[in-house]
């Protein structure tokens, strides 16, 4: 019998930012290095230094391709970080898409707040040089003598759940669980042999919406803003979100659910991230594919303008209303979408559709939380907009979709930590395991926490 040292350096606490040590003694395994987002000093978490060495960090591995779980990859290398890098292949091409954005935002937000950078074009590739991917189920031999597989996690496209194995012991790091059955994916695989679970709360104290009640709000949604005359704006998450609309709101314009109308996809994220979606097909689920294989494009309808440029986007002011648009970034923090916010928001006849997590200390957790007056590139803006959220289009799993999911795994299971979710969520979900399962040790680490635990 030997122990594993757990270091809870991010996700701990909070839901972004996800970075978690695994040390065998041996061997040192980080899975996920995101960026912290949402909150007041996420800046000052992002450049601080590593509460490790990077440079005796053997292996990395990346459950999925969001900002919070890969965001700060490029530092990581910059520091030092020389191992190789695991994730399966949707998540690598994602992941490169998204860190080159994001670099290019940070260029910006450097030069008008005079900051050094956190990471450089250079840091990237080297990164993506380090990176390698792999299949669903294939073993990876680790330092050590531990086995690493992925299995789907059902949250985007190409997400994991990492499994450790080494003699009979095994641990899962679930990375974001997917709202399965999701309209695209397949389902989360299920965990029924592990005796270690890190797992996500970031829905563990509420449900969500049914999937067909949340098409018909939406669908109500979009005929109600037609009606009224005015702009549908949605913020939304670039990967897994956006196309999850596109899809849906294919159907709803092919059926003439909706009245004609123009739609913006208003995100060049977005757009490159579809484009990514249409190349592995192979992820998606027997529904989708037979759509795809009766010749729908399902990221296509009649009415939709992809405005890739920055003029086009500005284009969109000019188009009377109503019209939809579709834009990021999903928390209100940045991005177009901002811009629409800023023209619309005084405007009743408005809607700002909420469809996804609003971080503490985001504008859209403000606006969510009924401020009346936002502050928008320096300017005081007036909420007059009609405010909808929609809970039912997250592509977390809620929280009896999470109980659903431990209950897999009783009564392997030794040892729950809660992570990824605000404390209050993680707090109620472990009230929820402690209520209906008998012996399972629940723990919510605290940030830079490290905790030991046996091996066998």
């Amino acid at each position: 019998m030997s122990s594993v040292t757990l270091g809870f350096y991010g996700g701990a606490e909070t839901v972004t930012g996800a970075n978690f040590l695994f040390d065998t003694g041996r061997a040192r395994f980080l899975i996920d290095c995101g960026l912290f987002q949402g909150c007041r000093m996420c800046g000052d978490k992002n450049t601080e230094p590593f509460p490790y060495d990077p440079t005796l960090i053997d292996v990395l591995i990346i459950t999925h391709g969001h900002l919070d779980h890969v965001g700060r990859i490029p530092r990581l290398v910059r520091n030092g970080f020389r191992g190789e890098i695991y994730s399966t292949s949707g998540t690598k091409d994602l992941a490169e898409l998204i860190l080159f954005d994001s670099m290019g935002i940070m260029e910006k937000e450097a030069r008008r707040e005079k900051t050094p950078l956190l990471y450089e074009k250079d840091d990237v590739e080297l990164a993506m040089a380090l990176w390698k991917a792999r299949k669903y189920h294939e073993k990876i031999s680790l330092p050590d003598d531990f086995t690493l597989r992925f299995k789907d996690a059902g949250h985007i496209l190409g997400s994991s759940m990492a499994e450790f194995s080494k003699g009979k012991t095994k641990m899962v790091f679930t990375g974001d669980l997917g709202n399965s059955p999701s309209p695209l994916l397949h389902n989360t695989e299920e965990i029924n042999d592990a005796q270690y679970i890190l797992m996500e709360t970031v829905y563990g104290d509420r449900n969500h919406e049914g999937k067909e009640e949340r098409k018909k709000i939406l669908q109500n949604v979009i005929i109600d803003t037609i009606n009224r005359g005015g702009a549908l704006m949605i913020p939304a998450f670039s990967i897994e979100r956006t196309q999850v609309l596109l899809s849906e709101v294919n159907e709803m314009v092919e059926h003439k659910k909706i009245p004609p109308v123009p739609i913006f996809l208003d995100s060049p994220l977005a757009i490159k991230a579809t484009a990514v979606y249409d190349k592995y097909e192979r992820y998606f689920n027997k529904k989708t594919m037979d759509i795809i294989k009766s010749g729908d494009d399902i990221f296509n309808f009649l009415g939709l303008v992809s405005t890739l440029k920055t003029e086009e986007s500005k284009n969109i002011n000019n188009i009377p209303n109503p019209k939809v648009i579709i834009a990021g970034s999903g928390m209100s923090e940045g991005g177009r979408i901002i811009h629409h916010e800023k023209r619309y928001l005084p405007d009743s006849k408005s809607t700002l559709l909420l469809i996804g997590y609003q971080a503490p200390g985001t504008m859209g957790r403000a606006i969510l939380e009924g401020a009346k007056e936002v502050k928008i590139l320096g300017e005081k803006v007036s909420v007059k907009a009609k405010i909808v959220n929609l809970r039912g289009y997250s592509a977390h799993k809620d929280s009896d979709g999470l109980l659903e999911f431990v209950s897999n795994d009783i009564p392997r299971l030794k040892k729950l930590f809660l992570g990824m979710g605000e404390p209050k969520s993680a707090m109620y979900f472990a009230q929820r395991v402690h209520d209906n399962f008998d012996g399972v040790e629940t723990i919510i680490p605290k940030m830079g926490e490290k905790l030991e635990i046996e091996w066998v």
